[in-house]
């Protein structure tokens, strides 16, 4: 199996409204997004797929969420915009695109040492 790997940045503000701390209170942070697709074999280009294809479905998806206060969009005006929560939701954006791909993970952080990943068996 081949597994190719492409992350970017966005910046958003967002509050736990049910969390017991600061993160109660309206806050930002560069969120960083790594997505993952495998494939058992390559392209007439010997790719998995253009690095540049997945580079442009994951900015597509996270310029919804850029400079934006993300519990005021679907589905996080009714979950918690956790990082676990993001994850999955960029998961759930991404993999109807990659049909004939296997999108395996996405990855967000919201600092530099702390993450969730989210991917389906």
């Amino acid at each position: 199996m081949f597994e190719i790997s492409v992350t970017q940045e966005f910046s958003a503000a967002h509050r736990l409204p049910e969390y017991q701390g600061q993160c109660s209170n309206i806050h930002g942070h560069t969120w960083k997004v790594s997505i993952s697709v495998i494939g058992a074999s390559l392209d007439r280009n010997d790719m998995v797929m253009d690095f540049k294809d997945l580079k442009s479905a994951l900015s597509q998806v996270l310029d919804r969420y850029d400079h934006r206060f993300i519990n005021e969009i679907p589905p996080f005006d009714k979950i918690n915009p956790t990082a676990e929560n993001i994850a999955q939701e960029i998961y759930r954006q991404l993999n109807p695109l990659y049909s004939e791909y296997n999108l395996k993970k996405v990855t967000v952080w919201e600092s530099h040492s702390s993450c969730a990943t989210y991917w389906e068996d």
